[in-house]
């Protein structure tokens, strides 16, 4: 773990720690799935599903990172930046207190605007503050810090997400329609799957 970049090693970790919970989910949700597929006859797209997976696992990290993992901290800052002010740049705290909570965010922009189709900033400035406000409220509630830095940070990532939906969504209207097709997506969702089984497969026991 010597070795592994900060953001690498957290993700490791969170999943090492969550792998039960995941593994038991996907299994349930893919049961479920397949389940309606074949006794309703729903139509089954591999890479929306697999989509629709991904988001949901994201929440549940999520939830994990913000609520389940110990923190000694305690108390309110209501002072915008006094504590991402504290941290010098480019030290390990900076990293995981201040790029990290901006990227623990990125996704949910993503996915969100993916969502709700949204094409003006406000409408994830809007879904953003409420869930970090509602993350801080909860972590003061079980006796653990409420930062409003932490806020600003989380909200800068999921702006950063829309903004990436926003480019994705352009560069898609460009390309040739066989990029568009639903066996070029459930190619890229394969081979996503595949990277996350090496680079994770050891923590369910395979190795490569």
């Amino acid at each position: 773990m010597k070795n592994l970049t900060p953001f690498y090693e957290t993700f490791y970790t969170t999943i090492s720690n969550t792998w039960p919970m995941l593994t038991l989910f996907i299994v349930i949700m893919s049961v479920l799935k397949l389940s309606r597929v074949f006794i309703n006859n729903d139509k089954f797209v591999f890479y929306k599903e697999f989509y629709n997976l991904l988001f949901i696992i994201y929440i549940l990290l999520l939830y994990y990172l913000l609520l389940g993992t110990e923190n000694a901290s305690s108390g309110m800052n209501f002072t915008p930046f006094k504590e991402i002010t504290r941290y010098s740049i480019g030290s390990k705290a900076f990293f995981y207190n201040v790029i990290g909570n901006i990227v623990l965010f990125i996704p949910f922009g993503y996915f969100v605007s993916d969502y709700l189709k949204a094409k003006k900033t406000h409408q994830i400035l809007i879904s953003s503050i409420i869930i970090s406000l509602t993350a801080e409220l909860i972590q003061y509630k079980i006796g653990r810090a409420f930062d409003v830095d932490d806020i600003i940070l989380n909200v800068l990532g999921a702006i950063l997400g829309f903004m990436c939906y926003i480019s994705v969504k352009a560069i898609k209207s460009h390309l040739p329609n066989f990029l568009k097709s639903n066996w070029f997506y459930n190619l890229l969702a394969i081979i996503v799957i595949i990277i996350i089984i090496f680079l994770f497969g050891n923590i369910w026991g395979l190795s490569f």
